[in-house]
């Protein structure tokens, strides 16, 4: 995925954690309507990364869902001093990394890869694309997710302190950097230029994060909230099937533009809509293996991002052998996309149990096998 493809994301994406009460010590209450969008949103992106559909990202833009979920739990945890804060992203984010990225260099490696270059150094801190060769891009690309993330949580300080000077004027002005990016000037060229674009797509979902975190949504006039977010919908909309001759399609992922009007709206509509009508999700309790599989999906969120590509990539030749199987020749749909996906998600669970007690460590609790 280049540097303007979207798929997926992580620690980012731990869920958002109402208050304790005063009096008696309790288990934090998860809010599963931001658990169950995460969720969603990782299947989307496995989904898209399956069938690379491109009206995925319009049905469900997985990632503006997932940085404006992100940013409103950066926008609680800065309740706390902000050096804490980071550091405490940081470990929880790079462990399951450099364990992820061990194996994927160790792969390119045996594959004729040479590191020869300082930048080998983004293979221990993503904060730019790390180095790998065309063997290894398909496993690797999907960092640029972890990137912008982190360089989001290192000027969330900062640009929490911005937001709270102005709260309206300063979410309206995020989305400036992209038309600038867009129409004035395209950026350098390279890393920083990659970074900037990113960045840049996605900064109005952050600073939406705040926003609600801050209540500003649910004070605004619905009317205002509905008519702003169903313009900007409607321009990413328009720009996306307006420019698709430029990329070749009318994929989100392809046109930053487009990805970051739609992405805002559509948060902004799914925010706006918990902070008015107090929407918890508290239902999903009664249906115990759903909500299982909703806190799994939150638990291991990291994991699954990270290792979902090599999933997909080993499904192809571990279909292949089932070729020599007579009956699985027979009966199986062995060259469906469908079938393909289904053992993707028996691959992913696979690395979920195998993989999955790294984020345990890096949050410093007891390593299971399953949340």
């Amino acid at each position: 995925m280049g540097s303007h493809r979207r798929g997926g994301p992580t620690a980012v994406l731990a869920a958002e954690r109402p208050s304790l009460t005063d009096t008696l010590p309790q288990r934090p209450v998860r809010d599963r309507y931001f658990d169950t969008l995460r969720a969603v949103a990782l299947v989307r992106v496995v989904t898209y990364h399956t069938f690379g559909w491109a009206w995925c990202g319009m049905v469900f833009p997985s990632m503006g869902i997932m940085f404006g979920l992100a940013g409103t739990l950066m926008a609680k945890s800065l309740e706390r001093p902000a050096l804490k804060v980071v550091r405490s992203r940081l470990r929880r984010l790079l462990p399951p990394f450099w364990f992820w990225g061990f194996f994927v260099v160790l792969a390119m490696l045996i594959h004729g890869w040479m590191p020869r270059h300082y930048n080998i150094v983004f293979w221990i801190v993503p904060f730019g694309d790390p180095p790998g060769n065309k063997w290894g891009v398909q496993a690797w690309e999907i960092l640029w997710y972890l990137r912008t993330y982190l360089w989001f949580v290192l000027l969330s300080p900062l640009l929490l302190k911005v937001f709270r000077l102005a709260r309206v004027p300063v979410l309206l002005l995020s989305l400036a950097p992209i038309l600038v990016l867009n129409f004035v000037w395209s950026g350098p060229e390279g890393r920083l230029g990659n970074e900037l674009w990113d960045f840049s797509t996605y900064l109005f979902c952050w600073i939406l994060g705040f926003a609600h975190r801050d209540g500003v949504l649910e004070r605004l006039k619905p009317a205002v909230v509905v008519v702003l977010s169903l313009a900007a919908i409607g321009y990413g909309g328009w720009y996306a099937f307006t420019h698709q001759g430029e990329v070749g399609t009318y994929d989100l992922d392809e046109i930053p533009l487009a990805q970051a009007f739609w992405s805002a709206g559509f948060v902004m509509l799914l925010f706006w809509a918990k902070s008015s009508f107090g929407i918890d999700f508290a239902w999903l309790t009664r249906f115990q293996r759903l909500d299982r599989v909703v806190t799994i999906f939150n638990a291991r969120a990291v994991t699954i991002y990270l290792w979902h590509e090599i999933a997909l990539i080993l499904a192809v030749p571990l279909i292949d052998q089932f070729w020599n199987v007579p009956a699985f020749e027979k009966y199986l749909p062995l060259e469906s996309q469908w079938f393909m996906f289904g053992i993707g998600w028996v691959l992913i669970a696979v690395f979920v149990l195998a993989c999955g007690w790294v984020e345990d460590v890096a949050a410093r609790k007891r390593p299971r096998l399953l949340p």
